[in-house]
């Protein structure tokens, strides 16, 4: 009768290792893109091109879909945490709300911020192409570089505490 009986453990999801993995995977993609790809393209003297803009918004809407899928798997392994696993009442709580941030920071990237950087950076004026930023940019990248501030300390912090619940399970 044992053979025929279904084994519960088997079928549980390791919430602590999917959370790692795509809170680790996110972040350093994150960390490659903002100081690795975008810093040598800036080097390079591509981003003073004209058609820019539009490269600019395939590399970013394909990295802004890839950070979505991450962060709903952070928020749902979390939302799982909170009815599975022994957290306090207070990690509980924090856990869901900076997973709900780490979402919102995303959705931000994905449906206002690059869709308006890269309508701010598209060159209409084909016979007097400017290669300069167009200052309306700066204030968004002050937000852009505030929010991934809030992005790391957030993901680093979620990163700890379920370390710190796997490796006491």
């Amino acid at each position: 009768m044992s053979v025929i009986s279904s084994n519960n453990s088997l079928k549980q999801i390791n919430w602590s290792g999917m959370i790692m993995f795509a809170l680790g995977f996110w972040l350093s993609c994150s960390f490659l893109l903002d100081f690795v790809l975008i810093p040598s393209l800036s080097a390079s003297g591509i981003m003073s091109e004209g058609d820019f803009a539009s490269m600019g918004f395939m590399i970013f809407g394909i990295f802004n879909r890839i950070e979505l899928v991450c962060a709903s798997l952070v928020l749902t392994g979390f939302l799982a945490f909170s009815h599975n696993h022994h957290f306090t009442e207070k990690q509980q709580r924090w856990s869901v709300i900076l997973a709900s941030v780490l979402l919102l920071i995303t959705l931000s990237y994905t449906y206002i911020f690059t869709p308006q950087m890269t309508s701010f950076g598209l060159n209409l004026n084909w016979v007097n192409p400017s290669t300069e930023m167009p200052s309306v940019m700066i204030p968004m990248h002050i937000v852009y570089w505030l929010l991934e501030s809030v992005k790391f300390i957030a993901g680093v912090n979620l990163l700890n505490l379920c370390y710190r619940n796997s490796c006491r399970i």
